[in-house]
């Protein structure tokens, strides 16, 4: 059980940035060990080979100025005061011959350094060496130094005392960093799940999220950070999954209600035909009937695809300049019997408006759907008015269809572009509720807008505008 929660923590985000923030503490710590150990270690270097440096210094003094007896006994006296395990020294010839020396005894391992003693020779003024001491736990600092022609100096401090608050500062250093390093795993895992508990309530609310429940939402929680952000995007989303799930819904209800009653009528003819009929002329009468339904049928869901196609951006096909005045005329004229056969009355105001892009088929289809619903849903003796001008400074033309029908209530106005959606008074005409979706499909592939403005039993308009 222990190894799987392991396993499963290996995979969590918060887990991993833990990790990132733990080995940026420890390779952070290491750096500044390494540059404090160095830093620190080289200081108490040059400090011993100053001090090495000052008292060579004054031991070549007191070798010019008192002689040499007077320089064996204060190397003696110097020696005893710091102590015969801490400091000693030699004075020898070139050739290696020692000639006098403090106590050796603790000293026997430390020789004379042929090369340091060539380099003398050679020149130079002073060289220092680090050998090891016997014990092999400490180094010691050894300075040769020439002090007249045939005298060499050699002189050497034990660092024990200073390797051991080396080996104490990393003991310190050691014990510190990894209560600091459990600290900051312990702060690094606290911040981590709090930065991340925001993407954790959206986790939660899409596993909570159903077909049957859609209203659930992630929390905000006003830290105005990233997380905030997701959440709401997300908000945003299941907003609008929402409404497409509650479109798609209406929709399958608005299908099956239009579909059922052609294909019901499409059953009845075929029961009559098959219970009544004696003669072929009554079979090709059923055949007919079935026919024209089936066509309605075809009509509906070509319609359908189209819309779908057109709002997926796949239908508009190669775009060309359009003569949009020309096309909207060609329209008016088109109508103009059926609208006398009603006794509505069709006039057109067209001015002159620049050239659009777009689907010649598409636009002409539109502009047929908004004229054949205004003379549709107006009354005899009524009046349908088409209006084209320019916009914005002629970047834009705007087509408006004005009727003096039966409106439409103001609480059913923004539903009416909505696929198979019929107002109550309008389910006496015939068609299926597919013309306005189709209408606002064509004006928005094209880069446009529709809109109504519509007073109950005083009219509709409908209002197109494109850009040029």
């Amino acid at each position: 059980m222990f190894f799987e929660r392991i396993a499963k923590l290996r995979h969590l985000l918060a887990f991993r940035l833990t990790l990132w923030y733990a080995a940026i503490f420890v390779l952070s710590a290491s750096i500044a060990y390494v540059m404090i150990y160095f830093s620190l270690r080289s200081s108490i270097r040059d400090r011993v080979d100053e001090d090495l440096f000052i008292q060579s210094n004054e031991f070549e003094t007191i070798l010019t100025l008192q002689g040499p007896e007077m320089l064996q006994r204060a190397a003696s006296i110097q020696a005893q005061a710091a102590g015969e395990k801490k400091m000693f020294f030699r004075f020898f010839y070139p050739s290696g011959v020692v000639f006098s020396s403090s106590n050796m005894s603790y000293w026997k391992t430390i020789g004379i350094s042929r090369k340091a003693v060539d380099s003398i020779m050679r020149g130079e003024k002073r060289v220092y060496t680090t050998p090891i001491a016997k014990n092999g736990k400490h180094t010691v600092r050894i300075l040769y130094s020439r002090v007249s022609d045939f005298v060499i100096l050699q002189l050497g401090y034990s660092l024990e005392s200073e390797y051991s608050l080396l080996l104490s500062f990393q003991r310190t250093f050691t014990v510190t960093m990894s209560v600091l390093g459990a600290v900051a795993v312990a702060v690094g895992w606290f911040m981590a799940r709090r930065a991340l508990s925001g993407v954790a309530s959206v986790t939660r609310t899409a596993r909570r999220i159903s077909e049957s429940d859609l209203k659930t939402r992630v929390p905000l929680l006003h830290r105005h950070n990233e997380i905030d952000q997701l959440a709401l995007t997300f908000n945003q989303m299941l907003d609008r999954i929402q409404k497409l799930v509650a479109g798609t819904l209406q929709m399958n209800d608005n299908i099956a209600h239009d579909l059922r009653s052609p294909i019901t009528r499409i059953r009845g003819l075929a029961e009559v035909t098959m219970i009544n009929a004696g003669n072929l002329e009554e079979y090709r009468q059923m055949t007919a009937g079935t026919i024209e339904e089936c066509d309605r049928l075809l009509s509906m869901i070509n319609t359908m695809l189209t819309i779908s196609r057109t709002e997926a951006g796949i239908g508009l096909g190669i775009l060309e300049d359009l003569d949009f005045k020309a096309l909207v005329w060609d329209a008016c004229e088109l109508f103009q019997p059926l609208a006398e056969d009603k006794g509505v009355m069709l006039a057109h105001q067209l001015e002159d408006v620049a050239p659009i892009k777009g689907n010649k088929a598409m636009l002409q289809r539109m502009v047929a759907n908004l004229i054949d619903n205004a003379i549709k849903y107006t009354p005899c003796d009524g009046a349908v008015t088409v209006v084209l001008e320019a916009e914005d400074n002629a970047n834009a033309v705007v087509l408006t269809v004005s009727d003096t029908g039966i409106g439409i209530p103001i609480e059913e106005q923004p539903k009416i572009f909505n696929r198979f959606y019929r107002c109550d008074q309008s389910r006496s005409q015939s068609g299926a509720g597919l013309g306005l979706s189709l209408a606002r499909a064509i004006a928005y592939s094209h880069g446009g807008q529709i809109k109504v403005k519509s007073d109950l039993q005083a009219g509709s308009a409908f209002s197109v505008k494109l850009p040029v």
